[in-house]
């Protein structure tokens, strides 16, 4: 794949699968969870205020949305969750099935699984033996990451997780509303200012892109999901961090079509939407960091900076 397909520069896709689109949900479900902020419903404008988006993520034009209140989870999905689930039911991940997944060049943990870098946005690698347990490598784990968030896990998986935990995922017009936190028409999920007073607000890129990282932020990678204080819906890391899977179908012109109520996106589509930014994510290639940007990727795509969090109706 190259930079302009599904996923592209900010997480690569699936080159190949033989896992279907659709795998068999748990056997056994778990109702409940860690418990859920309450968005109350109401109207925004959704969209891109600023113009300042890609033209081909069709962050425009900026239309009225409602929405019924609905509940979503204040953090993305840790590894302890996951590993909760996956001990559950026995759930195998699309990443595990196939035997790799996409990890960042310079967290690369085992140089010798390498199948090979991603046409176009070379600081990606397929690596053997990456998966969820093992991020950067085979011979890595996440031990000591209980609170990161849960990454290479596809949009399948996080289906299937939500399935087991009587949720769902949340469509993209709950997320950017959940994201913007009751503030209108803002650049970032906090407000205007990228670093207010200085401060770092989200796990972004500082430096060089894509050879060297400041980790002015803290982080390289992922971060703890409570790593940075919530928006005013109480939600944490709605931009930064890791991408996170909404439950729509990805149209670039969805927004000149998309109802005013509830919208659930197209009917069909190649790529599921993702939300939020990553810890990848630098304005001198990728500011989809911003609340209103949008990218996607196949269903079946996984990489070391896309994770997920989980929505329920009221």
């Amino acid at each position: 794949m190259t930079g302009s397909e599904p996923g592209g520069c900010c997480s690569p896709s699936r080159p190949t699968s033989n896992t279907p689109a659709t795998l068999p949900a748990p056997s056994r479900r778990r109702k409940g969870g860690p418990a859920q902020a309450l968005v109350p419903g109401g109207t925004f404008a959704m969209g891109d205020h600023f113009d300042e988006g890609y033209p081909a993520d069709g962050e425009t034009p900026v239309h009225e949305v409602e929405l019924h209140p609905f509940r979503i989870d204040p953090v993305a999905v840790t590894n302890a969750a996951f590993s909760t689930f996956v001990k559950d039911t026995g759930y195998v991940t699309v990443a595990e099935r196939e035997g790799f997944s996409a990890v960042f060049h310079l967290a690369l943990s085992d140089p010798d699984a390498v199948r090979g870098a991603v046409a176009g946005a070379q600081w990606w690698l397929m690596v053997d033996g990456a998966d969820w347990r093992h991020p950067e490598g085979p011979s890595s784990d996440v031990r000591d990451r209980s609170n990161h968030p849960v990454v290479h896990v596809s949009h399948t998986d996080a289906e299937a997780y939500a399935t087991w935990a009587g949720r769902r995922l949340p469509t993209e017009a709950e997320w950017e509303y959940a994201a913007r936190g009751g503030l209108a028409g803002q650049r970032f999920v906090w407000g205007e200012e990228l670093t207010p007073g200085g401060r770092h607000r989200c796990n972004i890129w500082q430096g060089d892109f894509p050879v060297r990282n400041t980790e002015e932020d803290g982080w390289l990678t992922t971060a703890p999901v409570k790593t940075f204080p919530p928006n005013g819906y109480g939600l944490h890391q709605m931009a930064g961090n890791v991408w996170e899977w909404c439950a729509d179908w990805f149209a670039a012109d969805y927004y000149t079509q998309s109802p005013h109520q509830d919208p659930r996106g197209p009917d069909e589509g190649v790529a599921r939407v993702m939300r939020g930014g990553s810890f990848l994510c630098h304005d001198s290639y990728c500011h989809r960091y911003r609340v209103a940007a949008r990218s996607s990727n196949t269903p079946d795509s996984s990489s070391a900076n896309i994770g997920f969090r989980c929505a329920s109706d009221v």
